[in-house]
């Protein structure tokens, strides 16, 4: 997949970024596709050091791409990259992850937790070992990157954990509509919430970034229906250039870095100067996009 607004033919993003991540290394986990390798492709453009971690290091039978191809786009793009095949459940793996982007580029300044898995069933239906993946790919992965992490990241100036998880909303209405997924992305927003009051005084913001719509992505693609449901959806680039304004402040206008706060794409781009969302769209009206769950 290209993400190349020129090689692609996809509409010029509207975004026009403030700040750049040049020079920044940025250890993002689940990246080889999807909105984990539309952040780091953004962030290439800038000149940044991509360290991807993914499980995809063969082709897939049914999701294009692996880390490898990723890595390619990313230094086609102008960044450096250095692709890793490992499962973020896995401690020795994520490990060895913040192990060698310190060994390759220095240091980290930003971790993405990005990887994930879904399933949208209710309690009967739910199978426990996909309620099992859930709670370790979302909840553990995302605790276990941040914390392993964090002594690279007390070294950085810039730093910067985002993790991509809704905001924390107790209305029943969403734990009562697929309470095993609901309990696997609320965890990764208490990481978020928990962390960025734990770090404080370390200097490293801490906060969650979630879409306002429905994103175009190869996970809903396989889900049933998916490819009608995608036809309402967003491109991965608005969470791309979302992540790129939290990430270097544009969203902001001054040099506050806020920590703890659970920001849509939407909100963050309108900050950032951004009025007209439609490039950003597969085709559908504005109206008729899909919305996120969780808001």
């Amino acid at each position: 997949m290209t993400l190349s607004n020129d090689a692609s033919g996809l509409p010029a993003s509207p975004y026009k970024a403030a700040g750049s991540l040049g020079g920044r290394t940025l250890l993002i986990s689940g990246g080889s596709r999807g909105i984990g390798l539309a952040i780091a492709f953004r962030a290439a453009q800038d000149g940044a050091n991509i360290v991807l971690m993914a499980k995809t290091g063969e082709p897939h039978p049914k999701l294009a791409g692996t880390v490898f191809t990723a890595a390619e786009q990313l230094v086609a793009a102008g960044g450096q990259a250095l692709p890793l095949v490992g499962d973020v459940r896995n401690d020795d793996d994520v490990a060895g992850a913040v192990a060698a982007a310190v060994d390759r580029f220095g240091g980290i300044d930003v971790v993405i937790n990005n990887a994930s898995a879904i399933d949208l069933s209710r309690t009967d239906d739910v199978d426990m070992k996909k309620y099992d993946l859930m709670q370790d790919i979302n909840v553990r992965g995302t605790f276990l990157m941040s914390k392993l992490a964090l002594p690279a990241l007390r070294a950085s100036v810039q730093a910067h954990i985002l993790t991509l998880s809704p905001p924390l909303n107790l209305d029943p209405h969403w734990a009562g509509k697929h309470l095993a997924y609901t309990m696997a992305k609320y965890g990764m927003s208490l990481t978020t919430l928990g962390l960025a009051e734990e770090l404080k005084a370390d200097g490293i913001a801490v906060n969650s970034l979630w879409p306002r719509t429905l994103i175009d992505t190869a996970a809903i693609r396989n889900m049933p229906q998916g490819e009608v449901m995608v036809q309402a959806a967003r491109r991965p680039q608005i969470m791309a250039d979302a992540a790129h304004a939290v990430l270097t402040g544009g969203n902001l206008g001054t040099g506050a870095r806020p920590s703890g706060i659970f920001y849509t794409d939407e909100e963050v781009l309108a900050a950032a100067g951004v009025s007209d969302f439609r490039p950003y769209s597969l085709g559908a009206p504005e109206d008729g996009l899909v919305p996120d769950i969780f808001l």
